[in-house]
């Protein structure tokens, strides 16, 4: 895209490009999200950034108005297998903050000044300067959701120090922390007032953190939710309420402690027969036994909802297909859900069913329990002797099969393939919602080429379509126009039945 269609976006206020790119305006001083509802500033003083923190680092600060550190990440970063890719999404795991650059670049396999010479060039901004846009913008969230003092926000969101928390705060947000937390006009006062009366001094990490989880364009919401209800493992996830009003719930086991969080299904458009969502965020809640995991389990939702995708590059290229075009047609702004734990899911999916036992015997009981949920899904190294997931277990603790953030894909595959008992069906259901692949081909179907790098999405409206066919007692024809069926590994069990959906 360049600079001339960018500034077409802007004038258009298109959200289509929110965290695409950003722009800046030289005689303002702040930069913006595309869909900015300022008045569209001049041509000649307008400059764009690929990233937040190439405008922050330019001298930029962040507007009041659109916030454009809280758009949806861009979907580049889940399509991209090189390394500037897998550095985003490792970044935005929160690596730099717990491992620092030398860390990021030891799991990437390059050296530090390969890393930030590559991601400036790249994103104008190094790995320090990526982080510490996210940190900024964690320490925005914590400061306008809980009441917890300033200092204690400070090293929650990472930061070395206060007195570094506070320069860069000043210098993004242009106002101090305090000044950040009190203003008004934002909608969140409201909230911080509520939850700092839930946050005691004995217990501040059983509060629950508000947060919006922004996505763009269409949101198939139901069809997220149907899914993770049908795989909801008891003790460790559930989903309640009614179609449409529905909570997912889960624990989650994160760097620094447990954790436990809730989202709640956007509510669909009225008549809308897709059940998309309108709201362009999903409301959610986060209790965190140490605040320093909040950017680590915000990372962890997004790719579990698949916030960043965009769908209007989705929808494009698989309607361009005669024989997806009615289905994505019917189901716009369908998602390819990830996975709220790489590892976890892994073994879920080659245990089956079996992963209820798993949880029932190696399970680990959660301090505080919430409602039904009582234990965190067992780690690798518990599971090392159990009789099915015990040669994948002890793969993922001593580092023969990796599913981190930033984890190569095809090495990944590979190194799974490897694993006794675990079969090809089950290496791709993995590579698509562990790895989070957008471009995993449907099992079972052809191939088309045409769909790239879209397959995932393209087998996720193929098990759709089969759904709804089950439900009319009608089964599809063919290439003529509709999906025949059979089963594909973004949400089905293994070919042969050895595996099967993760319960």
């Amino acid at each position: 895209m360049d600079e001339e269609t960018r500034y077409e976006a802007v004038a258009s206020r298109d959200a289509r490009f929110d965290g695409a790119f950003f722009f800046a305006v030289e005689t303002t001083g702040i930069y913006c999200r595309p869909s900015c509802p300022a008045v569209t500033p001049k041509r000649k003083n307008v400059r764009f950034y690929p990233t937040a923190a190439a405008a922050q680092g330019h001298g930029f600060r962040a507007c009041r108005r659109c916030r454009p550190d809280a758009v949806p990440g861009s979907a580049e970063w889940n399509v991209r297998a090189d390394v500037v890719g897998r550095a985003m999404r490792m970044i935005g795991d929160g690596i730099v903050d717990r491992e620092g650059v030398p860390g990021l670049a030891g799991r990437l396999g390059y050296s530090t000044r390969q890393i930030q010479r590559q991601l400036t060039a790249e994103l104008g901004a190094g790995p320090v300067a990526l982080a510490r846009a996210q940190r900024a913008h964690t320490a925005r969230v914590l400061l306008q959701t809980t009441g917890l003092p300033v200092t204690e926000i400070a090293f929650a969101a990472g930061f070395a120090s206060v007195r570094q928390f506070n320069d860069t705060i000043r210098q993004i947000y242009a106002r101090t922390p305090s000044a950040l937390r009190t203003e008004s006009g934002t909608g969140t006062g409201a909230r911080r007032g509520a939850h700092a009366a839930a946050t005691t001094a004995g217990a501040p990490a059983l509060a629950g953190i508000p947060l919006r989880l922004a996505y763009r364009g269409p949101y198939a919401a139901s069809d997220v939710f149907d899914l993770l209800a049908l795989e909801a493992l008891p003790s460790v996830e559930e989903v309640t309420g009614q179609p449409g009003a529905r909570t997912y719930r889960r624990t989650l086991r994160l760097p620094h402690g447990p954790g436990v969080v809730a989202v709640d299904e956007a509510r669909p458009v009225v008549g809308d027969p897709a059940g998309r969502s309108a709201n362009g965020w999903l409301e959610a809640r986060i209790h965190l036994t140490e605040l320093r995991d909040l950017t680590t389990a915000v990372q962890r939702l997004r790719r579990l909802f698949d916030l960043d995708a965009d769908p209007y590059a989705v929808d494009e290229r698989l309607g361009a297909d005669p024989c997806l075009a009615p289905l994505v047609a019917a189901r716009p702004g369908l998602r390819s859900p990830g996975a709220a734990d790489p590892a976890e899911y892994a073994l879920r999916a080659l245990l089956g069913d079996a992963a209820a036992r798993a949880v029932r015997t190696y399970g680990e009981v959660v301090e505080h329990p919430c409602g039904g949920l009582t234990r965190l899904f067992p780690g690798p190294e518990a599971l090392r002797e159990d009789p099915v997931a015990g040669p994948l277990a002890t793969a993922l603790t001593d580092g023969t099969v990796r599913l981190d953030a930033g984890a190569d894909r095809d090495a990944a595959e590979q190194a799974l393939l490897a694993v006794p008992g675990l079969t090809p069906a089950v290496a791709a259901l993995i590579r698509t919602r562990a790895l989070g692949d957008p471009d995993v081909a449907p099992e079972g179907e052809r191939d088309e080429e045409a769909w790239r790098p879209w397959r995932s999405y393209a087998a996720g409206h193929l098990r759709a379509a089969r759904a709804r066919a089950r439900r009319d007692g009608a089964a599809p024809a063919g290439r003529d126009g509709a999906v025949p069926l059979s089963r594909d590994p973004s949400y089905g069990s293994c070919a042969d039945g050895s595996g099967s959906a993760p319960r």
